[in-house]
């Protein structure tokens, strides 16, 4: 597992790995995607 874990790593210090992370934190701060998210899990606590 410490292979993957390093790959995974590496990938996120890359550019690439970057700017997945800043469209990640884009979407998470959108208070739409926010409430899409609280529905979802307030539907899965239901359950």
């Amino acid at each position: 597992m410490a292979g993957l874990f390093s790959k995974i790593q590496r990938f996120l210090r890359s550019p690439k790995g970057r700017e997945l992370q800043h469209k990640a934190r884009k979407i998470a701060q959108d208070p739409h995607t926010r409430r899409k998210v609280s529905d979802a899990l307030r539907k899965f606590r239901k359950r």
